[in-house]
């Protein structure tokens, strides 16, 4: 991985569905150049996939938190395995700290946010749980 491959992967970030002659001219290289690298960075697994994202008028209307949560000795599978299953959880990392993780939630409104947090706390093995709303993004890579 040199800067090239960074500078790449920083475009692709901003928009996965660039055409490759269009990284091409951004980078500065070869159409055929920047296809190879690709090739070379899906088959190290550097590149796992692409996928979509969405408008800020889309995300901005929607509501986003954040749920720590504190687990039960030795149930961290379990309530992984749980919250995987509940759609509005995005996102599910295990953390240092007076939490063992934190959930990334997002809901269409109040109501469904409440439901779903809710719902994570009713999961065996979850203690406790403290949520933080998201009030406004201040930028998203």
């Amino acid at each position: 991985m040199d800067d090239l491959d960074e500078h790449l992967l920083a475009r692709l970030r901003e928009n996965a569905r660039a055409p490759v002659a269009e990284l091409a001219r951004a980078l500065g290289l070869s159409r055929t150049t920047v296809q190879s690298r690709l090739a070379r960075l899906e088959r190290s697994g550097t590149i796992a996939g692409y996928s979509v994202k969405l408008s800020p008028t889309y995300a901005e209307a929607r509501v986003h938190a954040f749920v720590m949560l504190t687990v039960e000795p030795k149930q961290a599978a379990a309530v992984t395995a749980a919250l995987k299953r509940m759609p509005g959880v995005r996102r599910l990392q295990s953390v240092s700290g007076p939490f063992d993780m934190i959930a990334t939630v997002e809901a269409a409104g109040v109501a469904e946010m409440d439901a779903i947090i809710d719902e994570i706390g009713a999961v065996r093995g979850v203690e406790r749980t403290n949520t933080s709303l998201v009030l406004s993004t201040k930028f998203d890579r």
